[in-house]
């Protein structure tokens, strides 16, 4: 219970909680978002009225994640200024442009195209409208670049040096920053990641319409589209994923010793699953000997330096190798890899099925398609943990291209005027605000997918808002909440909204 009364372990965990939760509805925005975008450019091009309510429905879910992910992300920035207020010092000056740029452009992007998909439809042109999908979507990706940026920044440091005082970070070039070493690999491996969210998200939709029989003609585009997207976006990201390791290895190579659990200098081999011995600093399991040198250098032979001789430079010496989490980064590392093998699988059955026409004979894979956005959500999880653990105990690390002494322990990022109670209890209030928040999301989703595409859209616009209030306050609260919501977006007046309410009486 000793880890209850640390303010820097309270900090993380609060911090761990909030960002985990958060990534649930970022990379599923990002995914479902180029999903929508396809919907609405097939409507477009074949002006079919099946096409028309199709990408409604999309935009339904889309709208409600993205709401969703608005809300939870908002408690971090507060973070920032609270019990992270020693890092923002540090950081302040390298941070403020990109997440500026992120609310400025990207957010506003998002929003106002979004507001078009809601209120736009038959208000304006056919080909704006489509474009407004595309740019939906479009900001969501330009969102992620900009915190993906600041995020990059703190784990290959650039574009600045220590300020005289040694109290923070002074920006010296904008774009050595904005780009540093990670930034380009990170975000294309987080943005595939997402887009294979969001093919499987379209899979899942597709087989369980399927399996009730149901909208059968919206289930076979929607199968093809979201194996496309997965299809493409994985193999792409086999390609980042070394890309990835390359800049790992080059860059932080406390981390990838971290990830394989390798104390001592050798060339890593790549464990299929194991138990890292923290105390004898072994690991229990099966591996391919060489195979993680292979996978940075295409070389079997390359030997890297252990934790042990990393610990001892001048670089790393504030590596204390008895107390970093090393058994908890290789088990999120390798679930993150074993997770992926087990998607690839699942898109080679699906692809063999429809190829062969035996999908809808195959039940066994329907079902297991309904629940397959699981999986990658299990890895882009368990891959930012690995990112997140295996820079420890750094909060901004100090990679080999890093400017001298340009880095913070987070143990000296954490403010200590934030007291364990406090932490405590907004731990416990965000767990639950948060469990409310995701309930409201899944009936959501849910009423929108058992509704199915012939109930998604009317000729005004869509309905979302009477769905958000109908499923946070409940059934009696809303009877007479739709009136005043369409209110809100002017489509009749507030007075004759008012009047529609139940008894007239609306309070």
């Amino acid at each position: 219970m000793e880890l209850f009364t640390d303010v820097v372990f309270l900090s993380r965990l609060q911090f761990t909680l909030t960002v985990a939760f958060h990534f649930v509805f970022v990379p599923l925005s990002i995914g479902i978002g180029l999903i929508t975008a396809i919907a609405a450019t097939r409507a477009y091009k074949s002006g079919d009225p099946a096409d028309e309510k199709a990408s409604q429905l999309w935009i339904k879910i889309y709208t409600t994640t993205f709401a969703v992910g608005v809300a939870t992300g908002i408690t971090m920035e507060f973070s920032f200024g609270t019990n992270w207020a020693d890092y923002s010092r540090f950081v302040g000056d390298i941070f403020g442009a990109p997440l500026a740029a992120e609310a400025l452009f990207a957010f506003f992007l998002e929003s106002v195209f979004l507001g078009v998909l809601l209120f736009g439809r038959g208000k304006v042109g056919r080909t704006f409208y489509c474009v407004s999908a595309w740019l939906v979507w479009a900001g969501s990706c330009l969102s992620a670049l900009w915190i993906l940026i600041a995020n990059s920044w703190m784990q290959t440091p650039a574009g600045a040096e220590l300020a005289a005082d040694g109290s923070k970070a002074v920006l010296t070039d904008f774009f050595g920053a904005a780009f540093n070493a990670t930034t380009g690999v990170r975000y294309f491996h987080t943005v595939l990641a997402a887009l294979v969210i969001g093919g499987l998200v379209a899979l899942s939709i597709a087989a369980y319409y399927q399996l009730k029989d149901k909208h059968l003609d919206f289930a076979k585009k929607t199968m093809k589209t979201g194996l496309a997207v997965s299809i493409v976006a994985t193999v792409a990201l086999f390609a980042s994923a070394h890309a990835t390791a390359v800049a790992v290895w080059e860059e932080q190579p406390t981390k990838l010793a971290a990830m394989e659990a390798q104390y001592e200098d050798e060339a890593p081999p790549l464990y299929f699953f194991g138990w890292v011995d923290e105390e004898n600093q072994t690991v229990l399991g099966p591996s391919l000997p060489g195979f993680t040198s292979f996978l940075a250098t295409f070389n079997f032979d390359t030997v890297y330096p252990g934790l042990n001789t990393l610990a001892e430079t001048e670089q790393y010496g504030d590596l204390n190798v008895s107390e970093l989490p090393v058994n908890a980064i290789f088990q999120v590392y390798h679930l993150m890899v074993a997770v992926s093998g087990v998607l690839v699988i699942i898109l080679l059955l699906t692809a063999i099925a429809l190829a062969r026409k035996k999908l809808q004979d195959w039940k066994w894979l329907q079902k297991l398609l309904v629940i397959a956005p699981i999986f990658p959500f299990a890895a882009i999880e368990a891959g930012w943990f690995t990112a997140e653990l295996g820079r420890q105990p750094w909060v901004v690390y100090p990679a080999a291209s890093s400017p001298d002494g340009v880095s913070l322990l987070t143990e000296n990022a954490v403010s200590t005027s934030v007291s364990e109670p406090e932490l405590l209890l907004t731990i416990v209030l965000f767990c639950a605000v948060y469990l409310l928040l995701f309930v409201a999301w899944i009936r959501l989703t849910t009423k929108f997918v058992k509704a199915g595409p012939e109930s998604a859209s009317s000729e005004d616009g869509i309905d979302v808002i009477p769905s958000v209030i109908d499923k946070i306050v409940g059934e009696k609260e809303a009877q007479a909440a739709p009136a005043v919501a369409t209110a809100a977006v002017g489509k009749v007046p507030v007075a004759e909204a008012l009047s529609e309410g139940e008894g007239g009486d609306v309070r």
